[in-house]
């Protein structure tokens, strides 16, 4: 009986219009990704035609290069592969991977003004892969460097933290909650720049690292990030009913059968896992995971089922978007695509915070 409750109030919480055609909008969503990726290889100081980047893809294919035959200079192939195309799939895997932890932790939180950067997980991921310049550890651990782990331990510490700053009896307040994230945030970003200040000699290529960059990123950061963001998005995605039943509310969600503080450290644990190998590539990227799931939520589906897949071709294609303006708005220089994500997410977020307050004194 339980089982049909469930069910029943699963088939409440999606709408039939929006996902009638989930499928084919999926499909499009990863075309515009495709597309998206296919314009920042070709744009840049160097422009490079689609047709070049096709034949530089086939023509490193074995078993095609035989059979087709395009003339791409040996430079032009060495930049499309080796510098422009692992940089767009980084993007695209940092944009991914915020969006679904984004989607985690406003789900968690039942509010759409959670997200990596606002509850402090990224400033701690940060702090954590610094740390490890600082203490010059630099082991290789199964082809995984030691700067995601670090990053890992200073992001689940911090949104521990966090989160039992801003429990209060059984219960943790939005408000204390945000409040908890954006002050722990601005005291580790006050560490790491006293760390910059301390050891520049250190710091001189992470200086841009830390504002949000993948300009030093390579096929190995690639290769790193992609087993803990994977990992930890398909944990989120296996809890996506229950996520669902949460957004009733815990009381609800518990009698429905819902063991909600296991849910909790799980889901903390796997957005940990995704938001620190995110900040080992791309550093400091704020509001990714906080514009992305909302715009989801209001263009599909609150269903976490779809709303998770959605965001995570949202924002890759998000963040490939801006990664590309970032490197052609100012050329031949470059802004950090940081600046770029902060001038879209500040706004919106003032948005937000002033409808909750709206809909809070209704």
């Amino acid at each position: 009986m339980l089982n049909n409750l469930k069910s029943t109030i699963l088939k409440k919480l999606i709408s039939p219009q929006k996902t009638k055609n989930w499928r084919f909008i999926a499909l499009g969503l990863f075309g515009l990704l495709v597309c998206s990726i296919l314009l920042s290889i070709g744009v840049g100081y160097v422009n490079i035609p689609v047709s070049n980047i096709l034949g530089a893809f086939l023509t490193n294919i074995p078993g095609l290069n035989r059979l087709v035959d395009f003339p791409v200079s040996p430079i032009e192939t060495a930049l499309i592969l080796q510098v422009r195309f692992p940089r767009a799939l980084c993007a695209a895997l940092v944009g991914a991977g915020l969006s679904i932890a984004g989607a985690a932790y406003q789900g968690l939180f039942r509010n759409p003004m959670a997200d990596p950067y606002t509850i402090g997980a990224s400033s701690g991921a940060a702090l954590g892969a610094t740390s490890s310049v600082i203490l010059g550890v630099s082991i290789t651990v199964l082809g995984i460097s030691t700067m995601p782990l670090f990053a890992f331990v200073g992001c689940l510490l911090t949104v521990f933290g966090v989160y039992a700053l801003s429990r209060v009896g059984n219960k943790v307040p939005v408000q204390t909650l945000l409040l908890s994230g954006i002050a722990v945030s601005i005291l580790f970003g006050a560490i790491v720049n006293a760390y910059h200040s301390l050891f520049p000699d250190k710091f001189r290529q992470t200086s841009f690292w830390l504002m949000g960059s993948f300009s030093y990123t390579m096929w190995s950061d690639f290769w790193n990030a992609l087993l803990f963001i994977i990992g930890g998005s398909v944990v989120i995605y296996m809890f996506a009913r229950d996520l669902n039943l949460l957004s009733l509310g815990e009381s609800e969600s518990t009698h429905l059968g819902v063991d909600l503080e296991r849910l909790k450290k799980i889901l903390l644990v796997a957005s940990a896992f995704v938001t620190a190998a995110a900040v080992s590539v791309g550093g400091l990227i704020a509001f990714v995971g906080l514009i992305i799931p909302h715009l989801a939520r209001l263009l599909f589906s609150p269903d976490h089922r779809i709303l998770i897949i959605a965001s995570a071709l949202m924002g890759a294609t998000f963040l490939v978007l801006c990664d590309t303006l970032a490197r052609i708005v100012i050329a031949p220089s470059e802004l950090p695509v940081g600046v770029i994500t902060a001038v879209c997410g500040g706004p919106f977020f003032l948005y937000l915070m002033r409808r909750k307050k709206k809909v809070d004194a209704s």
